[in-house]
């Protein structure tokens, strides 16, 4: 059959578009893969004829508010395996499973694994350099013993649960280091080498070098030296008491910087998995909840005198116990104090006292200025594992709950929440968020990248008030139940706390958490420390066990911040059993017979030989405890 020219015509058109669009298609499909794909493609196609040998970057290190470096790094080898290059896996895998004390089999499959590089070799990372020796001698091929890192602390257990520890891939796990892990990790490097399609290098190429990025080096607001006393006083608390826990916390109330916080028992970071984890999981000064006692009747103060119900002036009545709708709150002093003024309430610790207080506040007021305080909520302290503690709800409260209420029973808090409000309370009235991480800096030119300012939440009492609550909290010291926390040449003023355990909803017989919170100087609170033990195996009294404690702290603390002493501070009152001063006197120039004539009753260390002082320690005006030797050094008359 004869075909017309017009279909024939008509088949070459359609022939002659189908051309056209096919040739369309591919230079539009070759301008895509070479245009649009071309640099991933090279770049897949580099991979293929390339091996990255990683190495680790630099975890920031963690350095003290001086620069103290309290986490550092340290070099540790690393196995590592390239597949492609291994020749005899099994023979490998043999002498590795000697070596590295692990199964032949499970290192034959990390080794013949279908990757271009395994650093996951069973017992290969992070190995002792003698390891890393024996493994480099046999010159097995495809095995690499690479450079890794891991944290090294200088100071082994110091701050332990604020620090937190890293993982076998050094990332954080806990504490800061995982709070601040994005800052602390930097970014990894590596050398790229050349290699054919069986992995084999290949000679003449020129490796790649890509440096690794450090991660930035943090400052914290803690106070290694500070924090070096507080560890010595939670030492020695464990060993003296045999509490079930003991825990320590020191701020700057005036911005809310930590300058130092711990608790025992502890642990070492660099071996936490050798402890229980309840022992590293639980940072106890933020995590910690339980009943304040005393401590908390300081809200109770500062609320009163800001809003003008009480006058530390005024007189009051303590028979031992004060009855609220039918019941008995009583005293911890069981015949009561008698009457007293409401300074001596505080002096006291007079739990009628303060149920009066909070009656006159009522529960409305009470409870605005407990929240206002901060309580029943979190800090915000850049820490994790905060809790809330818990408060009573407004419904729940009635006389009996708002009298308890009044001087810390029924609550529930942890001990930052009661630094946070109790920094309040003396430092003008200004509640500030704690914190504890100041500056992050490059770890090379040391330039400052980010620095974390003082936060205030809100203002809760006048400033007026709280020098009224500084003043009070400092006659507590001088002439109340915080004597024991009294320091010579310092204006301390403080609080102590004894609080009944609650186990399984009912009140402990015998069991007590003692505390005490301290600040120095009363007139320009530069430190505020905070101590509780948890079921002392002692006389369980705050004033007696904690107070002591929190005045050693702060002592050498306020030595070490060259703190100037004060001149004007409350005479302290003296009962049986306490410990007395004397101020040491000028004894240069003065002869043994003038001197023993003179201060018979002093002890005196004599040095050297001649007949008159030269020189006296400690230096004249200093006050020391009773029966303290002064030493002096014999010379030659000083001339006039």
């Amino acid at each position: 059959m004869r075909v017309s020219n017009v279909t024939v015509r008509r088949r070459i058109f359609i022939a002659l578009i189908i051309g056209i669009v096919m040739y369309s298609a591919l230079i539009t499909r070759l301008g895509y893969i070479q245009l649009i794909q071309g640099q991933t493609l090279q770049e897949k196609a580099q991979d293929l004829w390339t091996r990255d040998i990683p190495f680790e970057a630099q975890r920031g290190k963690i350095r003290d508010r001086n620069g103290v470096v309290i986490v550092g790094n340290q070099s540790v080898p690393t196995v590592m395996a390239i597949p492609a290059q291994v020749k005899e896996p099994h023979e490998t895998a043999k002498k590795l499973a000697v070596v590295l004390g692990q199964k032949e089999e499970d290192i034959y499959k990390a080794i013949t694994k279908r990757v271009s590089i395994n650093d996951r070799i069973p017992g290969g990372r992070k190995i002792s350099p003698e390891k890393a020796k024996q493994i480099q001698a046999m010159g097995l091929p495809g095995i690499q013993v690479a450079d890794d890192s891991e944290r090294s602390y200088p100071f082994e257990t110091m701050a332990a649960h604020l620090l937190g520890f890293t993982g076998s891939e050094n990332q954080g796990l806990t504490g800061l280091e995982k709070v601040y892990d994005k800052f602390l990790m930097g970014t990894g490097g590596y050398v790229s080498s050349p290699t054919d399609a069986g992995g084999r290098s290949m000679p003449g190429l020129s490796e790649q070098y890509v440096p690794a990025i450090n991660g930035m080096d943090m400052y914290l607001t803690i106070d290694a030296k500070i924090q070096s006393f507080i560890e010595k006083e939670l030492d020695q608390a464990v060993v003296a008491y045999q509490p079930d826990d003991v825990l320590a916390i020191a701020m700057d109330p005036k911005t809310g910087e930590i300058l130092g916080m711990g608790s025992r028992p502890t642990f070492n970071p660099g071996k936490y998995r050798d402890y229980p984890i309840e022992t590293y999981n639980r940072n106890l000064p933020i995590w910690k909840t339980y009943e304040p006692g005393s401590t908390f009747k300081i809200v109770t103060l500062a609320a009163a005198l800001n809003e003008g119900v009480v006058n530390l002036k005024e007189s009051f009545h303590d028979p031992g116990y004060i009855m609220v709708a039918g019941a008995r709150l009583r005293c911890w002093k069981r015949q009561g104090h008698g009457q007293e003024t409401m300074l001596e309430v505080v002096e006291n610790s007079c739990n009628p006292g303060f149920v009066t207080m909070g009656q006159r506040l009522g529960k409305e007021r009470l409870f605005q200025y407990v929240h206002k305080f901060g309580f029943g909520k979190k800090t915000g302290i850049d820490l994790l594992g905060e809790e809330n503690g818990l408060m009573f709800k407004p419904s729940q409260v009635g006389p009996v709950e708002l009298g308890t209420t009044s001087f810390g029973q029924g609550v529930s808090v942890t001990p930052i929440q009661q630094m946070a409000a109790v920094a309040a309370a003396i430092n003008g009235g200004k509640l500030m968020k704690p914190f504890v991480a100041k500056e992050w800096r490059d770890s090379i030119t040391n330039s400052i990248i980010g620095k974390t300012e003082p936060t205030m939440i809100r203002q809760v009492i006048s400033e007026k008030t709280s020098e009224q609550v500084r003043y009070a909290l400092e006659s507590v010291v001088a002439k109340g139940t915080g004597r024991n926390a009294f320091i010579e040449g310092y204006r301390v003023g403080g609080k102590t706390g004894t609080a009944q355990k609650v186990r399984n909803g009912r009140y402990s017989s015998g069991e007590y958490i003692v505390s005490f919170i301290g600040f120095a100087p009363a007139d320009d609170p530069q430190i505020l420390v905070y101590i509780a033990v948890d079921n002392p195996k002692a006389q369980a009294f705050g004033g007696l066990i904690a107070a002591p404690i929190v005045r050693n702290i702060m002592e050498q603390s306020l030595q070490y911040l060259k703190v100037p002493k004060r001149q004007n501070q409350l005479e302290r009152e003296y009962i049986y059993g306490d410990k007395r001063y004397f101020e040491v006197p000028d004894l240069t120039g003065m002869s043994m017979k003038e001197i023993t004539s003179s201060f018979y009753t002093m002890q005196l260390d004599v040095s050297g030989k001649g007949t008159h002082v030269v020189k006296q320690t400690p230096e004249p005006g200093v006050k020391l405890e009773e029966g303290s030797k002064i030493r002096i050094f014999l010379g030659d008359k000083m001339a006039n």
